[in-house]
């Protein structure tokens, strides 16, 4: 008689052995990798097959589903670009190749109303226009943009109470154009403030170039503090050891603005003279408060609002409003070519970007 250990268990019977476990289908299945198979979560991938529209891994597909997806993010601005910009635009063009009528239906007339704007009875009020638009730009962008880089510079400068100095100057770029256009016609009456402060007896609105002089002062008063917001900060962008290495080597104050300050700060005072640029070309509020486009000082914004809804004469006016959205479009695409930026930088003719 043999006898068992007691360490030893005893095995069960062949009924009540488990059964080893089988997979349930082939995709439970411990996948092996083949040659010129892939291994993904699912299982096996033949090479060369795709696994939901794109391999695993693919950088073509991964860059198609971020195009995808980055053309759903943009779809609501894109929306509410063409209810707000494209369909007015649109609407004025189309208007603008319509007659005038009066009792009757609008009648297709072609080119009709921009050979009247710009060569016919009209003309002169555009031509003024034009140029008294262009006179009030570059006048006031370059005074904005020499008084604004001086501004920055001294907030630029460490002192005692720089934080409120900074404040001070904003104040009236916070104002809105409106209330800075009737404080400055009140200032600008016959006896107003202006007039006590210089000693003279002038009357500001009642000829053309006091007139003129008077919108560039309100102008200028009103946006250099902006200008100089947007150069003060890309000066904070220069670093400091710049200067320091210049007094070293024994560069003067002028030297060093001109080596080291204003190189740097372009970019900032590019964007500024743009934005300035811009906003001036279309000027309206503060000629049209003050003097309301007498004496020779109407803009092209006023000519248009004037001409459309004053004079109701919807097809002219959608063909001015169209030449001042051309005209617009060619300053702004020229100021951009002529101070070294390129719009369409990191495009190629095929208009993919690299």
């Amino acid at each position: 008689m043999t006898e068992r250990r007691s360490d030893e268990r005893a095995e069960p019977p062949e009924s009540d052995r488990e059964a080893p476990p089988t997979p349930a289908s082939p995709r439970d299945a411990p996948s092996v990798a083949e040659p010129g198979e892939q291994v993904s979560a699912v299982g096996t991938v033949p090479r060369g097959s795709r696994l939901g529209g794109r391999s695993p891994g693919d950088p073509v597909g991964e860059r198609r589903g971020e195009r995808r997806l980055a053309l759903w993010l943009l779809l609501p601005t894109l929306v509410a670009l063409g209810l707000i910009v494209v369909y007015p635009i649109s609407s004025a063009i189309v208007r603008s190749f319509f007659d005038d009528p009066i009792g009757r239906a609008p009648e297709f007339i072609g080119f009709g109303n921009y050979v009247q704007a710009l060569f016919g009875f009209d003309r002169e009020d555009f031509w003024a226009a034009l140029g008294n638009t262009v006179f009030f730009t570059v006048v006031s962008v370059v005074i904005e943009t020499a008084l604004g880089l001086v501004m920055a510079l001294v907030m630029h400068r460490a002192f005692r109470g720089r934080g409120i100095v900074r404040a001070s100057v904003l104040l009236p770029w916070a104002l809105p154009t409106a209330v800075s256009a009737v404080m400055w016609g009140w200032m600008l009456q016959p006896d107003g403030v202006v007039n006590a402060l210089l000693g003279t007896e002038i009357v500001w609105g009642g000829s053309e170039w006091p007139a003129k002089w008077s919108i560039i002062f309100a102008e200028v008063w009103k946006t250099a503090p902006f200008v100089a917001l947007l150069i003060l900060a890309g000066l904070q962008t220069i670093p400091p050891h710049l200067y320091e290495a210049a007094a070293i080597d024994g560069a003067s104050s002028w030297r060093r603005f001109t080596a080291i300050t204003l190189p740097l700060v372009k970019p900032a005072l590019v964007v500024a003279v743009l934005f300035r640029t811009l906003d001036a070309l279309r000027m309206y509020d503060l000629p049209q408060i003050l003097t309301g486009g007498a004496n020779n000082t109407e803009t092209l914004s006023i000519l248009v609002v004037r001409t459309a809804t004053g004079e109701l004469k919807q097809g002219y006016g959608g063909a001015l409003s169209t030449l001042t959205f051309l005209f617009v479009f060619l300053c702004a695409f020229l100021l951009i070519r002529a101070m070294g930026a390129n719009v369409f930088a990191g495009f190629k003719a095929d208009g993919v970007k690299r």
